[in-house]
C-alpha cells in the first residue's frame, strides 16, 4: 500500500509530539475513534534540531494499535543522516519517513534507501529554504512538507508567509505529490492552507491542547474539507 491508498482526500494528521505521553495509548484510541487515520510521529536527534524527542522504542508500542484500526504512521525525521534510522523505523512499524532537504547530501539516494525498506517517502524543507530550490529535487517523493515553523519544538506560532510558500510549492509539483504543512496549524488557518494547496495538515497543540482532542480533531477535519 502507499500514500495513494491511505489518503481520503484531505487529511488532518494529529502530531503525537504534542500528546500527553503518560496517556499516549488512550489519546491515540480517542483520535482513532474520532476518525483520524494518519498520525504524525516526530523524531528529533538533538543535532539537526535542539531537542531529542520520541523515537522507535515508542513507535513500536503504538504501531499495532494504529495499524489494527487501519491507520498509518508518518514519521518526520528531524535528524542528520536520516537514513541511519530507516531500518529501526521500519522494524518498529513506521509506514513512511520524511527527511529534511537540508540534512541530505544525496537526496535521491536517501529516498531510494527508504523505498528499499518498504517505506513511503517525504521531503521536508525549513522556512528559510525556497520552494523553488526544493521543487525540482523531490520528483521521486510521495509528499513535500513545507514547515510553517522552525522545526524542533511543538507549540510555536504559525508563520503567515507559509501560505504563499505552500501555493508556490503546489504550483511546482506534479499532481501526484502531496503537499504537507506542519507547525501552528489550527482552526484559524486550516481552510486557508487547504485553499493554498495543502492536503496533509499536521496539527499538534490545536488537537492535544484542547480539552477534548477527539472533538478538536473532528472540527479541524470538517474545516479542511
Amino acid at each position: 500500500m502507499s500514500w495513494t491508498d491511505w489518503m481520503r482526500g484531505q487529511e488532518v494528521e494529529p502530531s503525537l509530539y504534542a500528546a500527553d505521553l503518560s496517556r499516549l495509548g488512550d489519546q491515540v484510541r480517542t483520535l482513532l475513534d474520532a476518525g483520524a487515520r494518519i498520525f504524525h510521529f516526530d523524531i528529533g536527534d538533538g543535532h539537526f534540531v535542539p531537542p531529542i524527542t520520541i523515537g522507535p522504542i515508542v513507535l513500536q508500542w503504538i504501531s499495532p494499535l494504529v495499524h489494527e484500526a487501519g491507520g498509518r504512521l508518518d514519521c518526520h525525521l528531524m535528524t542528520m543522516s536520516p537514513e541511519r534510522h530507516f531500518g529501526a523505523i521500519a522494524e518498529a512499524g513506521g509506514d513512511s519517513v520524511t527527511v529534511h532537504f537540508e540534512a541530505c547530501s544525496d537526496l535521491e539516494r536517501t529516498m531510494a534507501d527508504a523505498r528499499s525498506r518498504g517505506l513511503g517517502v517525504g521531503v521536508a524543507f525549513n522556512p528559510e529554504t525556497s520552494p523553488q530550490v526544493v521543487g525540482p529535487a523531490v520528483r521521486g517523493a510521495d509528499l513535500v512538507l513545507c514547515m510553517s515553523i522552525e522545526p524542533g519544538y511543538s507549540g510555536q506560532a504559525f508563520m503567515p508567509a507559509a501560505l504563499e510558500r505552500v501555493a508556490v510549492l503546489r504550483g511546482l509539483l506534479p499532481a501526484g505529490i502531496h503537499v504537507q504543512v506542519d507547525g501552528g496549524v489550527g482552526a484559524d488557518n486550516v481552510r486557508e492552507l487547504r485553499e493554498a494547496g495543502a492536503d496533509l495538515l499536521v496539527a499538534g497543540t490545536s488537537i492535544f491542547g484542547a480539552a477534548d482532542p477527539g472533538s478538536a480533531y473532528e472540527s479541524l477535519a470538517r474545516a479542511a474539507v
